[in-house]
């Protein structure tokens, strides 16, 4: 077999062994392998055509589409780096990515052109790719019409190697300003090859593209995928929004792989009739991005019963790090399930606060070492270096570790108890709190469907707690319920100041909690 150094190399592979397999679907449009090869590599002649060369960054500005696939694989085939840009974010936040990143061309869609249109003036673009037009004129389009009427044999075939850049997400930094956290082709791949090889993916298997580009576990779909010559079918994002149109979905599409943050699954649960669908097909349900509450994965592992379940864990910085295929949950457990066992060819250690490896069973810093792990952040070398670790090798040589930012806890089973965010933990009244701690004791009440928990000024230089929930419809909670558990549970000093009673909650265009709007919601209510 062809030897697999670079993500797109896949793609090739079964375009010359399986042709006609069907590589990435969407709606009713697919490609075949074959298909798919085709137009990636006309794509990578033209973007080779206007300049593009090795290690350069191109943008791709886009709702999920059949040409999505194209844009990965041709902008890596050309020997550039994509970068997703956010097709919900605000106009100045995809400015600020694309002249942060240094990007020239734009791989784009109708759908995005009249945000590109505003922003366009303030660039120094040499063109942008799938529409047929821009209102200044003052950046050469090219169509795809265009794009699909291209050679496919390149000029100058890329011949990189796995140390090249792939990929560039960025993500909301600390002070607000986006930063880019740099992949290689082998983070990308190492992070492919374990999860095809762990979930036994086959070319049979069907995978659900739930994720955007811009968050990390899209790459799960694309890439681990096509690794055996499966198919990818990406989810259209209005059935996003409707679980019962989406549990439909996943019963007509076949699907056997499942891939998304916990919020998706409990939408599922909660309003998507899963037990009225057909989800035989189904052997794998994967989860990560955030904590999923205990009472919601036992309901949901009661419902779909056939299949497997495995929460896999890991910030942006390293793919995916552990991961813990689940056990069936008691039903008096509420604590949240571990985060598991490092993955292979991952080194794991917990240390405390001077950088000393802590004993067994003691809280402390995640650190990861591995292919997983990716590069630096582009164009913050400051940033880069404060998030790793060295540690001396042989008195010569450095084992270059991750700083995960992650409390966790060594159980006596060898899997890891995720304790929260370093920066998760913070002193009120002179006691330190855990604020993850909190969130799991609210979500322990049977009425409540999420919470979030976050520290306010008490304007003396030290924190109060607060916190929002969105109970069940029709529960009939109060925050006295609340309080009741919480005085059950919890130290006094640990009591939020106020609890919020919310319908819902703002989120990230990757389905997470938007904890920051959130705070900002949560201060003009009374």
């Amino acid at each position: 077999m062809k030897n697999i150094y670079m993500l797109h190399q896949s793609v090739e592979l079964f375009a010359e062994t399986t042709p006609d397999k069907e590589a990435v679907r969407f709606n009713k449009e697919s490609l075949s392998y074959a298909e798919l090869f085709e137009k990636s590599q006309q794509l990578a002649f033209v973007l080779q055509t206007h300049g593009v060369k090795r290690g350069d960054r191109v943008g791709i500005f886009m709702y999920k589409n059949i040409y999505s696939a194209v844009a990965l694989y041709g902008i890596m085939a050309a020997g550039a780096a994509y970068v997703p840009l956010d097709p919900y974010a605000p106009p100045n936040r995809i400015e600020y990515i694309i002249k942060n990143c240094e990007i020239n061309i734009v791989v784009c869609h109708d759908r995005k052109k009249a945000v590109l249109e505003e922003i366009e003036p303030n660039l120094s673009l040499s063109a942008v790719i799938g529409i047929d037009s821009i209102e200044s004129n003052k950046t050469p389009v090219i169509s795809w019409d265009t794009v699909f009427n291209s050679p496919s044999e390149l000029a100058n075939p890329f011949h990189g190697t796995e140390q090249d850049i792939a990929y560039i997400l960025y993500t909301s930094g600390s002070t607000g300003v986006p930063k880019g956290i740099v992949h290689t082709h082998r983070s990308g791949l190492s992070f492919a090859k374990w999860a095809a090889e762990t979930y036994q993916l086959t070319p049979n298997d069907v995978l659900s593209s739930h994720a955007p580009l811009h968050f990390d576990l899209s790459t799960f779909d694309f890439y681990a995928g096509s690794l055996v010559g499966a198919t990818t079918v990406l989810i259209p994002e209005a059935l996003t929004k409707f679980p019962a149109n989406l549990s439909k979905w996943i019963q007509d599409e076949k699907i056997t792989v499942w891939y998304s943050v916990p919020f998706a699954l409990i939408q599922l649960m909660q309003r998507g009739k899963l037990s009225e669908k057909n989800l035989s097909s189904l052997r794998w349900v994967l989860f990560a991005g955030e904590p999923f509450p205990t009472k919601h994965l036992r309901e949901l592992m009661k419902i779909i019963s056939h299949a497997s379940f495995s929460n896999l864990y890991g910030p942006t910085e390293t793919n995916v790090c552990t991961f813990y295929n689940v056990e069936p949950i008691p039903e008096d457990q509420n604590d949240l399930i571990p985060i598991g066992k490092a993955c292979h060819n991952i080194e794991a250690l917990v240390v405390d606060e001077e950088g000393q490896v802590v004993a067994d069973g003691e809280v402390g810093e995640l650190y990861i070492r591995g292919g997983v792990v990716m590069l630096g952040y582009w164009g913050r070398p400051d940033l880069t270096e404060k998030g790793f670790y060295k540690r001396n090798s042989f008195d010569q040589f450095l084992d270059i570790f991750y700083r995960t930012g992650d409390l966790v806890q060594l159980r006596p089973d060898g899997n890891f108890r995720f304790l929260g965010r370093k920066d998760r933990q913070i002193k009120t009244r002179g006691y330190r709190v855990e604020l993850d701690e909190i969130e799991t004791t609210i979500l322990s009440h049977a009425d409540i469907q999420e919470a979030a928990v976050f520290p306010v000024s008490d304007g003396d230089g030290s924190h109060l707690i607060e916190a929002a929930v969105i109970p069940r419809a029709d529960s009939g909670l109060t925050t006295d319920h609340l309080y009741s558990l919480l005085n059950e549970n919890l130290p006094n000093y640990a009591i939020p100041s106020k609890i919020y009673l919310l319908d819902d909650f703002p989120r990230t265009s990757t389905g997470k909690i938007d904890r920051r709007a959130l705070q900002d919601l949560t201060k003009n209510l009374i």
